[in-house]
């Protein structure tokens, strides 16, 4: 927001075609998914249009609002606006997240034990309630667990290390150091596709050596539901990083206004914390 004023009104854009436009696009894409589901030939094409147009439509509604701020059009108001819609943003990730360790705990914690008590014991008297398990019906295939080394440890340093570049890079450019700011959040999106590709190593150890798939009981569809959907914020939040560097090298952004950069920084913090959580509770306990 490097033209931004300090007018105290509210800035109000134009009519857009945006909302609409991304609305059709998700219509497209979930319903072609609904159908895919379904066994519809045409839905893998009718997924891939409405994605393309989904992030057709973005683009150009981000690269509005990106002019909309360099052009000064963005007060104090607006600022404060989008502080807060960025906050209730990663609030709504945190219950994202907390729905799926509470399924983690509730499969660990009260399913499994009840099922080991001896209420059921006349129905599965072998089975024993340790975790992992594949169930007291044992109608998945044999698996070992993921262990911690080596790949989820190197993963949780590339994390935070990630973290420690990004706040070297934000007191860069707050100290108008912009050369050095592009440097450090450079090494952070670096950082965070090495996370990625040693994740998709993870993945395909499991499913090829370990015999660790989705279909592995609740063990292998938690771990898969948690880690993966884990994988997808660390993509994103690398996306919105990297549109960040490219605004950086193009000049934008002042020391005293870059919101862009603080929330996408805001975003992969809190991307650090959920696998913090993660890799303790999926990995070790």
């Amino acid at each position: 927001m490097s033209g931004q004023n300090e007018s105290p009104y509210y800035f109000v854009p134009h009519p857009s075609r945006h909302p609409i436009s991304a609305a059709t696009g998700l219509l497209v894409m979930l319903g072609s998914l609904a159908a895919w589901i379904n066994d519809h030939t045409w839905a893998p094409l009718g997924v891939l249009i409405g994605l393309l147009w989904l992030l057709f439509t973005l683009w150009h509604w981000f690269g509005d609002a990106i002019a909309e701020s360099e052009g000064g059009m963005y007060g104090k108001n607006v600022d404060r606006s989008y502080r807060w819609s960025m906050s209730w943003f990663i609030f709504s990730e945190v219950m994202f997240f907390g729905a799926f360790f509470g399924a983690l705990f509730y499969a660990r914690e009260i399913a499994l034990h009840q099922l080991g008590s001896l209420d059921y014991k006349l129905i599965w008297p072998d089975f024993t309630a340790v975790w992992p398990n594949n169930g007291p019906a044992e109608l998945v295939g044999t698996y070992k667990s993921m262990q911690p080394w080596p790949v989820p440890t190197i993963n949780t340093a590339l994390l935070l290390s990630s973290g420690a570049t990004l706040t070297v890079s934000h007191h860069a450019l707050r100290d108008n150091h912009r050369k050095k700011a592009i440097a450090w959040l450079a090494a952070t999106i670096v950082l965070g596709m090495s996370f990625l590709f040693l994740q998709g190593f993870e993945y395909f150890h499991a499913y090829n050596e370990l015999n660790l798939t989705l279909a592995s009981g609740i063990y292998g569809s938690t771990f898969f539901l948690l880690t993966g959907f884990h994988g997808f914020h660390v993509f994103l939040g690398g996306t919105m990083l990297s549109v960040v560097l490219v605004r950086l090298i193009r000049g934008h952004f002042t020391p005293e206004h870059h919101f862009a950069f603080e929330g996408a920084a805001w975003y992969w913090h809190f991307v650090d914390v959920v696998w913090l959580g993660l890799y303790v509770v999926v990995y070790w306990l």
